[in-house]
């Protein structure tokens, strides 16, 4: 009896180490494999999974962000966490439409750079800022609608 249960205990612990192995192969040929802006392999597992996916392209990066508002640069910023299940819902009609009204959305990624993304003072996800002149002129948060963001884009960042 003894012996079956250290056969089957090994057994378990062969499978949880296989199980480990091609997870973390995966992983690594998704670095490879994809455009990582982050500079690093040592990212959160949902940040690795959106890796592939065009909408969460154009990021931008927390010293890039300072040096661009310091030097007064227009930007509009789609602050976001890839485990927000509200930007999991508005990325997909968010990017295709700023992308529409050839609005160059930078997106800032705060699973990875939570603590960078507080100088900007944001206490909730999604949130869209425009900064003019280093400065935020204005922010929608939550999950809107399309119009609401065609409106906000229509008021602050294409006018």
């Amino acid at each position: 009896m003894k012996k079956k249960m250290l056969i089957f205990i090994g057994v378990i612990v062969v499978l949880f180490a296989a199980l480990f192995f091609v997870t973390n192969y995966q992983n690594n040929k998704a670095l490879e494999d994809n455009d990582n802006p982050y500079g690093t392999k040592d990212l959160d597992q949902a940040t690795i999974d959106q890796l592939d996916n065009p909408d969460y392209g154009n990021q931008i990066m927390p010293d890039e962000l300072t040096e661009s508002l310091d030097s007064g640069e227009a930007k509009t910023v789609y602050f976001y966490s890839p485990v927000c299940v509200y930007c999991q819902n508005t990325t997909p009609y968010l990017v295709p439409l700023a992308e529409g009204n050839d609005i160059d959305m930078k997106k800032f990624n705060l699973l990875e750079f939570g603590n960078e993304g507080n100088a900007y003072a944001i206490e909730s996800t999604p949130t869209l800022v425009h900064f003019e002149d280093g400065e935020e002129v204005a922010r929608i948060v939550g999950q809107r609608s399309e119009e609401e963001f065609q409106a906000f884009f229509d008021e602050y960042v294409l006018n």
